[in-house]
């Protein structure tokens, strides 16, 4: 199992953080060891003073697939749940001022926590219309729907496995919308697909 994760995926992210908005999906990948199931804590790590939250919908992969057209992409996830892209935005931006890669502000550990339950892609009526939300103590700080994504479902798919071969259990991260932001000591997140609740987890 992998997890890949797209970046600048909605516009009004790409302008709150200054970034040019690329041509094609942006790719990057977190190791299984960031994962982080059944609501469990996360716990700020002591390398970073600035961790975001980044609340994204998360593909599950249902079979294998090698340069998948993306007429064909439908068929090759099977469910939709939520997820946090916890970033280190201080190493990040060190990392990038550098030009070296940032993998290090992404893909620590806890640093991709996700939904237990993932609704079936029947449960949905329009996969271009999709409301997701992350409340931070009670107050919403980000929302988003798929239908402002830059890369839809079906084009991600299909640009990743011309490059990676997907597999089933593969976990795609979607890209986030506006409202990034830090989490602190205390704080509680709550994901909602719609109005159903997620995930709920503390900050430790």
């Amino acid at each position: 199992m992998k997890i890949l994760c797209i970046g600048r995926n909605y516009a009004e992210h790409i302008a709150e953080l200054q970034n040019e908005t690329p041509d094609a999906p942006v790719i990057f990948a977190k190791p299984d060891t960031a994962l982080l199931q059944r609501n469990q804590p996360f716990f700020l790590p002591d390398f970073s003073q600035d961790i975001h939250h980044e609340v994204e919908l998360v593909l599950r992969i249902c079979k294998n697939g090698k340069n998948i057209e993306e007429k064909f992409a439908p068929t090759y996830f099977d469910a939709i749940g939520l997820g946090i892209d916890f970033t280190a935005r201080d190493l990040q931006s060190q990392l990038k001022s550098k030009g070296l890669p940032w993998e290090l502000a992404k893909g620590f550990d806890g640093s991709a926590p996700i939904s237990q339950e993932f609704k079936p892609v029947s449960a949905f009526t329009d996969l271009r219309n999709i409301d997701f939300r992350l409340e931070v103590n009670g107050e919403v700080r980000q929302r988003g729907n798929s239908g402002l994504m830059l890369h839809d479902f079906s084009k991600i798919i299909s640009y990743i496995s011309r490059f990676i071969t997907l597999k089933m259990g593969d976990l795609i991260f979607t890209g986030t919308p506006s409202g990034v932001g830090p989490v602190r000591i205390g704080d509680q997140l709550a994901g909602f697909i719609g109005e159903e609740k997620m995930f709920d987890l503390a900050v430790k």
